[in-house]
């Protein structure tokens, strides 16, 4: 075998940029929650809202300081798909269950017919080429942005956090099934067949993950939350790989898969803290809440202290600027901003039996705060060639408004609303708002 040291000298070169942008974007992530609290004596901006800022200051359009290459690209993709798993993770159907489920459905498929009626006009006006990219980017909720925000304010433990859990539940699924069905759109019969056999087996998969595992293997998943084994978080993360390939196989959307699999690994964890505790006595039926809490918290920890920044940094590294400087674009993102008013609020109106005016008014204002799906669903769509570049800058800079100036306005709304709104309900113990 010959040895050409040009080309050994090129690889290493190689590789040395791609450590080198790996450690810029890492750098990029670690110092966001400084800027995030040093921006807080004004108006503290959420986590996410940083991370794509800072990472289109270093990017090519700014500094010029990275240029994402394929190692990065992949490790976005998994932060991408972690993202998603926590947010499914975060579905918790007994709090949901009754009026809070009936009317998010609901108000999402109103949502949906509002979106696809503002698209296909737009489409009509020649402001975009395509239709269902938009409508889809218009019926998002960024529920994984607000569950912070919303548990500092006191608000998760509340009447009206259950609704808000929801229906932002439903901003997440639904955007993310229509994704699954509109990549397939030629051939909707053979989407509508096979959907239905990933559901199937999703649900095939919930009901085993339901049942108590055997008392040694709940015992190991116990003993090794405090060991390098971490057999709890290694099995969530087998469930998301697997139900991910599996969507992949499938020919569906790999984020089905993700938010399917954050279901189940709740589902499985819960099932495994019940099992326990029936086992030890209801005496240490606290100590194995903390389990679940400690293996959520590494699940967490893995995602947000290292994948899913990256996966922001990048996506604000790739962020088209230049589309913003042309007037035109930059007068879509108030357009855009009202949009996504008109789509995700007016269907606040259908919670007025249950909700009080003011809480109504900001439930409408939260549903309609709206970012990482838009990133995701605007970049689908640029890749697919359904959406302009220009079109997809203007929804993002949207949606970064949105998440700033939304759940502001939407809490200070209902902070006037009447005692009922807010009473506490009873959520499962295991339940707490992110880190």
């Amino acid at each position: 075998m010959d040895f050409c040291p040009g080309q050994h000298l090129y690889t290493a070169a190689v590789s040395s940029a791609e450590m080198m942008t790996l450690v810029l974007v890492v750098a990029i992530a670690a110092i966001s929650p400084f800027v995030s609290d040093f921006t807080g004596r004004w108006t503290r901006l959420p986590g996410v809202v940083v991370e794509i800022l800072l990472g289109i200051v270093i990017g090519p359009q700014v500094l010029g300081w990275v240029e994402i290459d394929q190692v990065i690209d992949v490790l976005a993709e998994l932060g991408l798909v972690f993202l998603i798993f926590l947010a499914g993770f975060e579905i918790d159907m007994p709090r949901m269950k009754g009026a809070p489920l009936r009317l998010g459905v609901f108000s999402w498929l109103t949502s949906l017919v509002l979106a696809i009626v503002v698209a296909t006009l737009l489409h009509v006006g020649g402001v975009t080429i395509g239709i269902r990219f938009v409508a889809i980017a218009l019926t998002t909720t960024a529920i994984g942005t607000l569950l912070p925000i919303l548990g500092d304010a006191g608000v998760l433990p509340t009447r009206f956090g259950s609704f808000v859990l929801a229906g932002g539940a439903l901003g997440e699924l639904g955007p993310i099934l229509a994704i699954s069905i509109a990549l397939e759109s030629d051939n909707p019969g053979r989407t509508t067949l096979v959907l239905g056999a990933f559901t199937a087996l999703a649900f095939g998969t919930a009901a085993l993950a339901a049942r108590p595992a055997p008392p040694h293997a709940i015992r190991l998943i116990t003993t090794t939350l405090h060991s390098s084994a971490q057999l709890g978080v290694r099995l969530s993360v087998l469930l998301c790989v697997l139900l991910v390939w599996i969507a992949n196989r499938f020919d569906l959307d790999v984020l089905l898969g993700a938010f399917a699999a954050g279901m189940i690994a709740r589902l499985f964890l819960v099932s495994q803290g019940d099992a326990a505790s029936d086992d030890i006595g209801d005496t240490d039926t606290a100590d194995t809440i903390d389990h679940r809490h400690e293996i959520q918290t590494r699940l967490e920890s893995l995602g947000f202290g290292f994948f899913i920044p990256l996966f922001f940094v990048v996506s604000g590294a790739k962020f088209d600027l230049d589309a913003l400087g042309d007037l035109g674009t930059l007068l879509k993102v108030p357009m855009f901003l009202a949009l996504f008013l008109v789509v995700r609020g007016l269907p606040a109106l259908l919670y007025r039996k249950e909700l009080h005016r003011r809480s109504m008014e900001a439930f409408g204002m939260l549903m309609a705060a709206g970012l990482p799906l838009i990133v995701v669903i605007t970049s689908l769509g640029v890749e697919e060639g359904q959406m302009r570049s220009d079109n997809a800058a203007a929804m993002v800079g949207a949606g970064l408004l949105s998440v700033v100036l939304f759940p502001i306005i939407g809490l200070a709304r209902h902070a006037g609303a009447p005692a009922v709104d807010a009473d506490a309900v009873s959520p499962d113990p295991a339940d707490r708002a992110p880190h």
